[in-house]
């Protein structure tokens, strides 16, 4: 293409790329607003502001990707913007705006007969939680990489655009001043590394097979079809392994429960559904851009990555003590069935899929914050024993809970029903069609793990409100109205969308 073609098409390019031209001025804002804000105001009415700022900069970006009108490909074939990227980006601003809204309201100093004396005697008052993210702004450089993702078409973009939400990352999640937070920063970043190595390894092959890293080239299908199909395969499952990290899928889970344990609590929060929804768009892309037919088998190397990911992580959450540790192998094990979808390789799969990220947002975000507003009334424990009999002093958030404990096993009348349903009938009717034995395992045993998933899910509603609290129970405190209000919509969403889930559905085929 001649240069001022190039040029051209760049500058048109630009139309379509506004939301992270905007993201990332707020984030070179933020950096400097952090520096100045901390040393006029201090520490914590800094981050305050800063995730004020924040907030309106991740609405802006979202409503700036909806109203974009340039569709297709961007700068030279590197991104490609539709429908599919801008669910997912808001998607991805959603959760970044709840989570940034609940930490800076839920962190509040609490309002208590131990609160009152301190202000009385004239001493400092300690938040009672110190769950709030370090560098809010950070939030900006992790949801840059996640826009980019979404919309990466180019082997070479993906690589980056995966590495710039690693480093965020890194940092939202070692930079609490913690022991505890740098130790899972450090087994976050190694294990991250490994997995990057692993994937840019398999890049290199699928570049010297293709001689492109456009994976929406004609070239790169039908290049690698003059491949050994075992070679093509054994390549394409090396280049999976950066999206198996971002999912949390076996074997590059090891990370998860770890890292979720020592961030911020609303940033596991966010970890457990911003990137996945990204990962999960780049990798059906990847998947689809593969020569078709029986050539290339993903099919069966990915259930079974599925089935081990889902037996996996319901089996390791059946031990655990503490809730924010039971959550996160939730997540491993909910990645599984996120998977379940893309192993289908139809389109019934792929909208089953986005389906299940679209309303695995309210669910485990609710989750997360109901734990985190519950635990605040037991000395801010996360220890599961420590919730027993809070369920008669505090009915409402208890009730919330148990509505999305049961959204997590895939009961009625909760959407994890409805989003568990359409991913195993596209995982049958994929049966059906190929009469691949793993996939009918993957039914099977996946459907009994969702039964296994009902001893840990109801562990704390059981507690609440059927065993009694213990005599040395620390006083209640006085919660934010707005970060109580954000987690009762987010549980009362989960039934909204069981009882109406047609205009999710039908904005989801229309792409």
């Amino acid at each position: 293409m001649p240069l001022n073609d190039q040029l051209q098409d760049i500058l048109d390019s630009l139309s379509g790329f506004g939301p992270v031209v905007w993201l990332s001025m707020a984030f070179s804002v933020g950096l400097v607003l952090d520096l100045v804000l901390t040393h006029q105001l201090g520490p914590e009415r800094a981050k305050k502001w800063l995730a004020g700022f924040t907030s309106l900069s991740l609405t802006i970006a979202a409503l700036w990707a909806v109203l974009t009108p340039e569709r297709g490909f961007l700068f030279l074939h590197l991104l490609f913007l539709d429908n599919q990227a801008i669910f997912v980006q808001v998607i991805v601003a959603l959760a970044g705006i709840l989570v940034v809204i609940y930490s800076t309201f839920s962190s509040s100093p609490p309002h208590s007969a131990t609160a009152d004396r301190s202000l009385r005697n004239g001493g400092p008052l300690t938040p009672i939680s110190s769950k709030f993210p370090p560098s809010p702004h950070l939030i900006l450089g992790l949801t840059i990489g996640l826009f980019l993702l979404t919309t990466s078409v180019n082997l070479l973009a993906i690589y980056l655009s995966l590495e710039l939400v690693s480093v965020s990352s890194y940092l939202l999640t070692a930079l609490s001043g913690t022991r505890r937070a740098s130790e899972g920063g450090i087994k976050y970043l190694l294990f991250g590394a490994i997995s990057s190595a692993v994937m840019l390894y398999g890049m290199s092959f699928l570049y010297g097979m293709t001689g492109t890293m456009d994976i929406t080239s004609t070239a790169f299908g039908v290049e690698l079809a003059k491949n050994s199909p075992f070679v093509v395969t054994a390549v394409t499952m090396l280049t999976l392994a950066g999206f198996l990290f971002k999912l949390s899928l076996v074997p590059f889970h090891v990370w998860t429960p770890d890292a979720y344990d020592a961030a911020p609590l609303p940033i596991a929060a966010l970890f457990s559904v911003a990137p996945k929804a990204a990962a999960l768009l780049a990798l059906m892309r990847l998947i689809t851009a593969l020569p078709g037919g029986q050539f290339v088998d993903v099919q069966t190397p990915l259930a079974v990555i599925a089935l081990a990911s889902i037996t996996l992580g319901n089996f390791s959450a059946l031990w655990q003590t503490d809730a924010k540790r039971l959550l996160a192998y939730s997540t491993i094990a909910h990645a599984g069935f996120l998977l379940v979808g893309v192993v289908a390789l139809n389109d019934a799969g792929f909208e089953a899929a986005l389906f299940y990220i679209a309303t695995y947002l309210p669910i485990n975000l609710a989750a997360f914050f109901l734990i985190d507003l519950l635990s605040k009334h037991n000395g801010d424990s996360l220890t599961i024993a420590n919730f027993a009999g809070l369920g008669t002093k505090h009915p409402l958030l208890s009730v919330s809970l148990t509505v999305v404990m049961l959204a997590l096993v895939g009961l009625p009348p909760t959407v994890g029903f409805t989003a568990k349903l359409l991913i195993f009938s596209a995982l049958f009717n994929a049966y059906e069609t190929t009469g691949n034995g793993w996939l009918l395992a993957l039914f099977g045993i996946g459907l009994l793990n969702a039964v296994v998933s009902l001893a840990y899910y109801l562990k704390i509603p059981f507690l609440l409100f059927f065993r009694p609290a213990p005599a040395d129970t620390p006083n209640s405190v006085r919660l934010s109205p707005i970060a109580v209000a954000i987690a009762i919509g987010l549980a009362a969403l989960v039934i909204v969308l069981f009882l109406s889930p047609d205009w999710l559905l039908n904005l989801i085929a229309s792409f």
